[in-house]
């Protein structure tokens, strides 16, 4: 199953690109610029989420589409009935509201998650590492909700009580006790469903690494570090008793949102954040093809790389192309030049992007 037909509509440089006769590898050539990365941005948001940049909706549309843009694509079905078409978009209305539809009919983003498992790695994510917590359990997170669809709500609850507790505490009257009760009790359930979520991705993770080859890519080490209980009754109750110590702190100082994915460097037991820049790359390719191997296991898969192959030696490149060629996700892949991608050029399709303009080489 694979994505085909997709439309780009006034998204950010391109006014009116299609994109038909699609296949396993695909490629999009083109100087920097080009557009090549908006053309993957509009992939991404045809799966829960903000897509691949984060960036606001409004930010997306396009200087002539006047605050509007969409994209579309069909979906071919394994068993040859009609293609499932998707699309998502915004309205010149409601430039903060994203529209979502399914075979012409409204639904929600997190919809999308069921019939699309979509990863990316891009060059932006090269400083995972050695970013802050939070960036990488968004990127926990992400990862979760392409096989699970279901993570994305229990994430959003969360962050929702979460808010409505630390604003509480935060104020300048003693919360109402009860209040404070009905809340936790709604941060605890979703909370404990979060913090499993992320448990049971980075252990599967784990299984899926051990079955790769440990060369020419980096093994990592994988390891959920929980900010806190992990059931729904204990997280409760902690936040019972430590209510004063959060009201004095101003904010709930434990929990889920206090995660953190730990990664280290299997052959040499080193923390990634202390490896070397192609380490760190090497890492971040194996964690994005274990958990692509995932991925595909279940709904169909899209992969988006961004500027990868550039950067990997001869070696490498022939092992990253051999890794998925023998997955099961459909591929886009960009490069500012042809070469890197000539192994797999005769089974690709392949375009030319210039000033938002897509042409069929």
């Amino acid at each position: 199953m694979s994505l085909d037909r997709i439309t780009l509509a006034t998204f950010r440089n391109h006014a009116a690109t299609r994109l038909d006769g699609t296949a396993r590898f695909n490629l999009l050539v083109g100087e920097n610029g080009a557009g090549k990365t908006n053309v993957l941005e509009a992939l991404s948001l045809l799966a829960p989420g903000r897509g691949l940049r984060r960036a606001a909706l409004a930010e997306m549309a396009g200087q002539s589409g006047g605050g509007t843009f969409t994209v579309s694509a069909a979906l071919a079905q394994r068993d040859g009935s009609e293609a499932v078409m998707l699309g998502t978009g915004i309205a010149a209305e409601a430039p903060g509201r994203r529209i979502v539809q399914v075979n012409g009919a409204s639904a929600s983003a997190l919809a999308l998650g069921e019939w699309l498992a979509i990863g990316w790695l891009t060059p932006a994510m090269d400083r995972l590492f050695a970013d802050s917590a939070s960036a990488r359990r968004r990127y926990l997170d992400r990862l979760a909700v392409a096989l699970d669809p279901a993570h994305a709500r229990h994430a959003s609850r969360y962050e929702a009580a979460l808010r409505e507790r630390n604003r509480l505490l935060a104020g300048e009257q003693e919360p109402d006790p009860a209040w404070l009760e009905s809340i936790e009790a709604q941060m605890a359930v979703a909370g404990a469903a979060l913090a499993q979520g992320r448990a049971q991705l980075v252990h599967r993770m784990s299984t899926e690494l051990e079955r790769l080859p440990g060369e020419p890519f980096a093994r990592p080490a994988l390891a959920h570090m929980p900010g806190g209980c992990m059931t729904a009754d204990a997280l409760r109750h902690d936040w019972a008793r430590n209510r004063a110590r959060d009201r004095a702190a101003g904010r709930t100082l434990a929990g889920p949102h206090r995660d953190e994915l730990d990664v280290t460097l299997s052959d040499k037991a080193m923390p990634a954040a202390q490896c070397s820049t192609g380490e760190q790359k090497a890492m971040l390719i194996a964690i994005t093809l274990a958990h692509a191997g995932l991925a595909a296991d279940g709904r169909p898969g899209v992969l988006l790389l961004d500027e990868v192959a550039a950067h990997l030696d001869p070696l490498r490149r022939a092992a990253l192309f051999e890794r998925l060629r023998s997955g099961g996700s459909q591929v886009w892949l960009t490069g500012t030049e042809l070469a890197p991608f000539e192994e797999i050029a005769g089974e690709a399709a392949v375009w030319q992007v210039a000033g938002g303009a897509v042409e069929r080489i």
